[in-house]
């Protein structure tokens, strides 16, 4: 899991000349070159204990496969990695605090990658319904936040509302729900849930949109009047999501891509 020589640049970090005589210049070049491009030589009065901080940055620029799904693969101490195990060792740090860091450099890791794949979805999509639809395609999003929706499809006799959630995964989709979004979906008619599957260059593969009642079903609820939730995730299990975008069917040009009439099917 830690780059190369990483053993001896966490000495090189955490320990004193006499302790790591063993360091060829080469390694401790590198160690102090890894330092520096992960920030942590400019973070120096972190209250953070080093070890920690040098484990954090480890897991997150690790490209290690698992961690993209740490938070169902990683649920306790007891299911570290032994890649992580053995990092945690390196650094004298405990199961717990390697696990509290693994979750700390998912949710940063998860965090940017939704954003990123979550915009190239949006753009996608409203690329795909400029050239099939009959009427008026409007990014929403990219003005405001607000409307609870992503993007506005318009015509003389229908309209739809699209929240759009992406993802790059065949066998998982994972919908993160604000609670706008779920307010807006009760009162909006309009108002649809669209999923899209995307490839390794953030192309379209496979459109398909997740039914109100079954959102309806999973969304927590609120015990009194001193709570509220704000945010949701859904797992959306395989069989839910329905292919195409059975709402703007009536919209659809002759010839229109297969992504949205539900003919290329979901996953795809």
């Amino acid at each position: 899991m830690l780059p190369a020589s990483g053993t001896a640049r966490v000495r090189a970090l955490l320990t004193t000349h006499s302790e790591f005589s063993d360091i060829t210049p080469t390694q401790y070049d590198s160690a102090y070159a890894w330092i520096r491009e992960t920030g942590l030589a400019s973070d120096l009065q972190s209250s953070e204990p080093a070890p920690r901080r040098v484990f954090e940055s480890a897991v997150a620029r690790s490209g290690a496969p698992w961690l993209p799904d740490a938070d169902i693969l990683v649920r306790g101490p007891a299911e570290l990695p032994d890649d992580a195990l053995r990092a945690a060792q390196v650094l004298g740090i405990s199961e717990g605090d390697a696990y509290a860091q693994i979750r700390m450099a998912w949710g940063k890791v998860d965090t940017a990658e939704r954003s990123r794949i979550g915009l190239a979805g949006e753009l996608a999509l409203v690329a795909l319904l400029a050239a099939s639809v009959q009427g008026r395609v409007d990014h929403v999003a990219a003005r405001s936040d607000g409307h609870g929706y992503d993007i506005a499809v318009a015509a003389d006799l229908a309209c739809a509302h699209l929240e759009v959630k992406s993802t790059t995964r065949r066998a998982r989709l994972t919908v993160y729900l604000s609670r706008n979004e779920f307010e807006t979906m009760r009162h909006d008619p309009a108002w649809q849930l669209v999923a899209l599957r995307l490839g390794q260059e953030m192309e379209p593969k496979a459109i398909a949109t997740v039914p109100k009642e079954w959102i309806t079903a999973q969304a927590p609820g609120d015990r009194n009047s001193y709570g509220r939730w704000e945010s949701c995730r859904l797992d959306v299990p395989p069989g839910v999501p329905v292919p195409g975008i059975p709402s703007i069917a009536s919209l659809l040009v002759e010839d229109s891509s297969e992504l949205l009439t539900g003919a290329a099917g979901w996953p795809g």
